[in-house]
């Protein structure tokens, strides 16, 4: 169930302050997503520290002290365990135009708990809510390798709005959590992996029930790569169980002509720096049946390549199909970072 914390009524009381004391450090986020954007902040360099968290302003504040955020009262924190996902949010606060808070109006205060066996990163959405129950913004928080049994306590921020006169939030909730293995989470940019290759999916398009995202392999090693053929794809539920019943089907025409994933495999070899990419193809139509959801996706670019999970949230209806392209070279592909070789010019 969805963890929620709301804001009561403001009140001229306490001023609060978000500490970021985890015992492991969310990674800090970046990159906007369709319908959710990370964190432009890290946990610490959120705010000063100038007030304690869920208490007044201390004795004696450094000369010239800004005040952390706008006066709020806050439930108080449940004293109980995490949600069946392993999440609690633990506090809500809204800071002043005049604090020192970069980049962030709003805050949310969490504990995540990895409940499972082995270490594992996470990715949850927040909604952040208006009084009237409606959403003002969603932001997604990536922490990363969380061990087994493990508590982190983190921030997530929400930035100011385009808005003129942007709704005020006072709430909070968990809409979804995602986690898959640190061994295998998937990457589209940073240290290159052991495997020597960035496994990533993007956000993909949707039109009339049709759902097509790419997959995309970057070569961020020193050797050359090879691919020759389709990806090996296991599909897996929200509980990171396998999904039967589910054709794999080679090539996209039979979910659509316009899916563009239906070349014939050829062998591509990627120089330092160069990408391939394929196809995932799928339409969520439901009819008689049970609908079916796979959150997940194992990816195995090549035989005896290790495993990539992905999150391409498949939606699959009743149709018990999804088509995949073969490999094939992205000459779009431009690498942007330091420590990642460079394409060639197409």
């Amino acid at each position: 169930m969805p963890a929620v914390i709301r804001v009561l009524p403001a009140l001229a009381g306490a001023v609060l302050f978000l500490a970021a004391c985890g015992t492991e450090k969310a990674s800090p986020g970046g990159e906007r997503t369709e319908g959710a954007r990370k964190a432009p902040v890290s946990a610490e360099s959120l705010c000063p520290d100038d007030f304690a968290q869920f208490g007044a302003a201390p004795a004696s504040p450094a000369p010239g002290a800004t005040p952390s955020g706008t006066p709020r009262s806050l439930p108080v924190p449940s004293a109980g365990g995490p949600g069946e996902d392993g999440l609690k949010i633990t506090g809500l606060y809204a800071w002043g135009a005049g604090s020192e808070c970069a980049s962030a109006d709003y805050s949310a205060a969490f504990e995540l708990t990895n409940q499972g066996t082995e270490k594992a990163t996470y990715t949850v959405t927040f909604g952040f809510l208006s009084a009237s129950g409606g959403s003002v913004d969603n932001v997604e928080r990536t922490v990363e390798a969380v061990a087994p049994g493990a508590t982190v306590k983190d921030v997530v921020a929400m930035s100011a709005m385009a808005a003129a006169h942007p709704p005020e939030v006072t709430g909070v909730e968990v809409i979804k959590v995602r986690s898959v293995p640190t061994a295998e989470a998937s990457s589209a940019s940073g240290p290159c992996p052991a495997s020597g290759v960035h496994v990533y999916a993007d956000q993909g398009d949707a039109a009339m029930g049709l759902r097509v995202v790419g997959l995309h392999l970057v070569n961020c090693g020193s050797d050359t790569y090879q691919l020759n053929g389709y990806p090996g794809l296991e599909l897996l539920d929200e509980d990171h169980e396998k999904v039967d019943g589910v054709r794999i089907l080679h090539g996209t025409d039979a979910i659509s002509p316009a899916a563009g994933g239906d070349g014939s495999p050829r062998p591509v070899v990627l120089k330092p720096g160069e990408a391939a990419r394929t196809t995932l193809a799928w339409r969520n139509t439901t009819q008689a049946g049970d609908p079916v959801n796979a959150p997940y996706v194992r990816v195995l670019p090549k035989s005896g390549a290790a495993p990539v999970t992905v999150v391409p949230e498949l939606d699959l209806g009743t149709t018990g199909k999804l088509g995949v392209g073969p490999w094939e070279r992205d000459d779009t592909y431009r690498g942007t970072e330091t420590g990642t070789a460079r394409p060639t010019a197409p």
